[in-house]
């Protein structure tokens, strides 16, 4: 007898799955429809301002990114799309510093999951909106950011060793 009462339980359960996903379907089916005339209307194309598609680095006006090449956004890459090689190049006055030196991306296997952009100190990188990234080879997809020449720094004057010199203008002073 219970399994008499299962039966019919489990069969008004499934009537009921049915026609709840019917009702899905019919105001699916009264909907007006939207029809994107893709190619043609691609100076109309309004895309959300959240949607990402591809890392860039952010630029100045003079050319220089902000990139300080720590590689916080590398380590934090969920899937090793980002690569960064350094070089070290010595300054006017004399210290080493680590600068960019290529900054590699995959498109292709990247999860936007944004990581690198909101852990980046600098704020230097962020996701544009250019969406048509169809390409028909794989290594297409692998993109170097930093694809400006790098603008030099301008030298810095070398300052005179003021240290040096005025514990000798004390000296002398002294005498």
């Amino acid at each position: 007898m219970s399994s008499f009462k299962e039966y019919f339980a489990s069969v008004g359960k499934g009537v009921s799955s049915l026609v709840k996903g019917m009702q899905v379907t019919g105001k699916e089916l009264v909907t007006p429809k939207i029809t994107e005339c893709y190619p043609e209307n691609r100076d109309t194309l309004q895309i959300s301002d959240r949607f990402r598609a591809e890392l860039t680095l952010k630029y100045d006006a003079e050319g220089r990114h902000k990139c300080i090449a720590c590689g916080i956004c590398q380590m934090n890459c969920p899937n090793g799309t980002i690569k960064l090689t350094t070089k070290m190049v010595e300054l006017p006055d004399g210290k080493k510093k680590r600068k960019l030196d290529k900054y590699m991306y995959d498109l292709g296997s990247c999860t936007f999951c944004m990581l690198c952009v909101t852990t980046c100190p600098q704020d230097a990188l962020e996701f544009s909106n250019d969406f048509e990234q169809a390409v028909f080879t794989r290594d297409s997809l692998v993109k170097q950011l930093n694809y400006l020449p790098e603008v030099q720094d301008t030298p810095v004057a070398a300052a005179p060793n003021t240290a040096a010199s005025t514990k000798g203008d004390l000296k002398n002073d002294n005498k």
